[in-house]
């Protein structure tokens, strides 16, 4: 037998070993009794923030499962898919987190990133950081999740349920945006000086983007967002790029079997690394690295809501989705948010007010 036929033979047998040891993975309750607990925020080994999209603030003892409320910040405009979103530890500023959240402005809502000192259990000094152009009385479509780089902050915002906002740049719906710490512009934004862009944009042509991950490793920026009925997308996020909704687009009318935009590909779009047909409604997207789940190393995790799993994606060294496993579909839940703790351990919350973790 040849060297390269024991390689391959090697090879496999290490991938069947990891896919078997993926699929034996169990989730061990950790709290029960939250409101849709949107968002996660791991603070130290016994302490996790939690935001409810109706609103509440939660403090969690991940020794013995019991919350606490914290805040219930004045002016969240939770209706529909619209509340409390996004929270996220800084890693700019000792004792501070950033929440995203849809802002009631005079009876309509906008996505909106915000920043509170947290210090010896209490939250203080909330400050409005970023009041987002893309205000409506809809309750669809609000994104939001917040990622980091080394010195910036991105946070998603949905298309608020209005198509055309995806290649609207004078409205922030639709749209991955880039800013400082302290909320202002930076001044190296792709599309600073054009009068037809608003400066804040990043990235636009998004439907729902409700997963955004930058992984420091490769300082790359990922992000998942919802199609229409099929067509949710990972999208491998670039400077300045146009995700295409909803002119390009992999998903059907919710009215009929005619599909959406003018096609899925066209010249000028980024195309996505990954398409589901059908949707799994993602809520969250993280890639793991970290050596308690080396089976996971490397590898982009996406909550799944309407198919009720963790979506595990391979992704090889040329950015291409090349693999996909389901796991915790035994769980019969809508898995809202995932967290990585800096040890590597693996949170997850589902909507009906559950928190896990994994465990081997």
């Amino acid at each position: 037998m040849s060297i390269k036929i024991i390689q391959r033979i090697s090879v496999l047998m290490l991938t069947l070993l990891a896919v078997s040891n993926v699929q034996a993975m169990e989730a061990v309750k950790v709290a029960s009794g939250l409101h849709i607990p949107w968002g996660l925020t791991y603070v130290d080994d016994n302490t996790m923030l939690i935001s409810q999209r109706d609103g509440v603030i939660k403090q969690l003892d991940l020794k013995t499962g019991k919350h606490e409320t914290l805040l219930k910040p004045a002016n969240v405009w939770a209706q529909g898919q619209g509340g409390l979103l996004d929270i996220a530890l800084s890693p700019f500023e000792a004792n501070k987190i950033y929440l995203t959240y849809s802002k009631d402005v005079n009876g309509e809502g906008a996505t909106t990133l915000a920043q509170a000192s947290y210090k010896d259990g209490k939250l203080s000094d909330w400050q409005d950081l970023f009041i987002s152009a893309s205000r409506t009385d809809t309750g669809r479509h609000f994104g939001s999740r917040i990622a980091f780089d080394n010195n910036s902050l991105y946070f998603s915002i949905g298309d608020r349920g209005v198509r055309d906002n995806g290649q609207d740049t004078l409205t922030h719906a639709g749209s991955i945006l880039r800013l400082k710490p302290d909320g202002s512009t930076p001044s190296d934004n792709p599309f600073v000086g054009n009068e037809a862009v608003l400066d804040e944009i990043w990235s636009y042509g998004h439907r729902n983007p409700q997963g955004l991950f930058f992984d420091a490793q490769s300082q790359k920026l990922w992000s998942i967002e919802h199609g229409p009925r099929g067509g949710d997308e990972i999208n491998l996020i670039k400077r300045g790029a146009n995700y295409g909704w909803p002119v390009t687009s992999h998903g059907k009318e919710y009215w009929g079997p005619m599909s959406v935009g003018e096609g899925k590909l066209k010249e000028g779009i980024e195309p996505p690394v990954k398409v589901y047909v059908p949707s799994i409604a993602p809520g969250s997207l993280v890639l793991y690295r970290g050596d308690k789940f080396p089976e996971l190393n490397g590898k982009l995790l996406a909550g799944a809501l309407k198919l009720t799993h963790i979506n595990v994606v391979t992704i090889n060294d040329a950015g291409k989705a090349v693999a996909e496993q389901r796991i915790m579909s035994e769980l019969g839940e809508r898995i809202r948010d995932i967290e990585v703790s800096p040890q590597g351990d693996i949170y997850f919350s589902t909507d009906s007010g559950n928190l896990y973790r994994l465990k081997q």
